[in-house]
């Protein structure tokens, strides 16, 4: 590995950390020594970088700061396209044009040589067995997550029983066959799901929920034993 390549590894390995991290455990991950990482560390600084922290302390990377050209391997190139192809296929229209723009903004600074296995990846997405009949709500559903916006639904469940719920959405799970939002639900007093495609109306309140969605995340994982992604 070039120490260019390892430059961009190390950018990677940091910003993939919410927290500081020892630098003996990035010396690990990376495969080099104390002494080397330290003087990446530093050259990394040197160039801009905002690395807070100091040996024997740990290392946190600030966000704003990316290292041109933008380098990806073969493999992360395919996971790109695979993923935005999915979501153009299996999820609302502004999410979709939002994936397609964002490979078109990639493809935008790669170098040259990487361009084509952009363009001419072979693995590709079939249709989806069952199209979202509620899509129109995906939108404001999203908006209300990351507003934490309490939202106000008419819920129709697989009894056909109609229910009127107050919710605290926090996470939306995109599978094959339906969209299930999560959220915390103060009739039931507790975290509920529920089909998007069984709400019948839906409304968002103008009142933020009392806590935050991040903490709904993590405690509804430890519930339900999944772990973080």
């Amino acid at each position: 590995m070039s120490r260019a390549e390892r430059l961009l590894e190390l950018m990677q390995v940091l910003r993939r950390h919410r927290y500081p991290v020892s630098g003996a455990a990035l010396a690990q991950e990376l495969g080099i020594s104390l002494r080397t990482l330290y003087r990446d560390i530093a050259s990394l600084q040197a160039q801009g970088a905002r690395i807070d922290g100091e040996a024997g302390v740990g290392y946190l990377l600030r966000p704003g700061f990316m290292l041109p050209p933008l380098m990806f391997s073969e493999e992360e190139i395919e996971a790109l396209v695979l993923g935005s192809r999915w979501v153009a296929n299996r999820t609302d229209t502004p999410l979709a044009a939002a994936a397609r723009n964002a490979l078109a903004k990639i493809a935008a600074v790669l170098p040259a040589d990487l361009r084509p296995e952009l363009e001419t990846s072979a693995l590709l997405v079939g249709p989806s067995e069952s199209p979202e009949e509620n899509a129109a709500f995906l939108p404001q559903i999203r908006a209300a997550i990351r507003g934490e916006k309490k939202l106000l639904i008419r819920y129709r469940d697989l009894k056909e029983s109609e229910s009127t719920r107050t919710l605290w959405p926090f996470a939306l799970g995109f599978f094959d066959r339906v969209r299930m939002m999560v959220a915390w639900c103060e009739l039931r007093q507790g975290f509920r799901h529920f089909r998007t495609d069984r709400i019948v109306q839906l409304e968002t309140l103008p009142e933020t929920y009392p806590r935050r969605r991040h903490a709904l995340l993590k405690e509804w994982r430890e519930q339900e034993g999944i772990a973080p992604q």
